[in-house]
């Protein structure tokens, strides 16, 4: 391997990931790249029950692995913290209940130096709890596959890219002092990503599929089935990110506003379609806001080329009386 390789930096938060942390950091920590060439930052968030114990274990088992502790304060903010403290010249990301192949590393840092590439993703997998193989959420592509930072954009904008920055390594200075993840949010890789990609020269994306996400129920943006009235925040960090993003669209991109328009309908009829009946009240602010926004562009709606059908028909079936709708839906439902 040539000694021009870049250095990487693995940032790993975790929380209360006792059963799984061990697992996520080994797949890293051996990894098929020269140690000195990968520096694993493991931030421990606060956890309350064995998860700090077992980071510092692993950190004297793998020379390259630190622990860090910190207060309870999110994913954000523990992943911030490891980039504070990140020396490589690419960084990248791996949740601690996922893992990653051997060779995950390697072929990312060679694509990043032939291709000179700012960014460069693999593909990933989803493994549910009891082990099987569920549908890919983002399908990889035939082969190498190079696009500029606006095609990226598009395609997050229509629901077919990777928003992930874990099947990614950025380049460390497209980061500069500037931008982090936002803190106290979920959807928070989008959210950075759309603030990123300006920067970025070129985006690799790879065929081969060497993250493996594991789909855990209870996890910060997965709803249990059973907890009817719960509403995960990530429904509403969603349509706060789509706003930003058409704000980015108009300013830098400007031929994307129609499916940023479009992203913008999306994000809130899927917030329409997960509220619980319970949470549509008058006196759900943020709620009336999605309603009245909706019904303020329902002729942009449907005169939007990149919405199908299905989709217009939801929104415009919704708009004028998103409650007495899906009270009705729930009781056909017999929920």
């Amino acid at each position: 391997m040539p000694e021009s390789m870049p250095k990487i930096t693995v940032v790993i938060p975790a929380y209360n990931i006792e059963s799984l942390v061990e697992k996520c950091v080994t797949s890293v920590a051996e990894q098929d790249y020269p140690k000195d060439k990968l520096e694993i930052i493991v931030v421990d968030d606060g956890s309350t029950d064995s998860t700090g114990a077992i980071c510092d274990e692993l950190s004297s088992k793998y020379e390259n692995v630190t622990a860090l502790h910190k207060e309870n304060g999110g994913s954000s903010s523990a992943r911030n913290l490891g980039m504070k403290h990140a020396t490589g010249d690419y960084i990248g990301f791996v949740d601690s209940d996922d893992y990653v192949d051997p060779r995950m590393y390697r072929v990312l840092a060679e694509a990043a130096v032939k291709f000179d590439a700012d960014m460069v993703q693999i593909s990933r997998d989803e493994i549910s709890e009891d082990g099987t193989r569920l549908p890919d959420v983002v399908i990889p592509p035939t082969g190498i596959m190079g696009i500029s930072s606006g095609e990226q954009l598009k395609k997050l904008l229509l629901h077919t890219g990777d928003a992930s920055f874990c099947t990614k390594i950025t380049r460390k200075s497209v980061f500069a002092e500037d931008l982090r993840f936002p803190e106290g949010e979920l959807n928070e890789d989008f959210r950075l990503m759309i603030d990123v990609l300006p920067r970025v020269n070129k985006l690799i994306i790879l065929p081969e599929q060497y993250y493996h996400v594991f789909y855990r129920l209870g996890s910060n943006s997965r709803k249990k089935a059973e907890d009817k009235d719960y509403f995960p925040s990530v429904f509403t960090d969603i349509v706060r990110n789509a706003d930003v993003a058409l704000d980015i669209v108009k300013e830098k991109y400007k031929n994307l506003v129609p499916i940023a328009e479009r992203f913008g309908y999306y994000q809130r009829l899927d917030y329409l379609l997960h509220i619980p009946v319970s949470k549509m009240t008058k006196d759900n602010l943020f709620y009336m806001g999605v309603v009245k926004y909706v019904r303020k562009n329902i002729l942009s709606i449907i005169t939007n080329k990149y919405l199908t059908r299905k989709n217009k028909a939801y929104l415009c079936i919704l708009a004028p009386a998103p409650r007495l709708v899906r009270s009705l839906h729930a009781a056909f439902r017999g929920l």
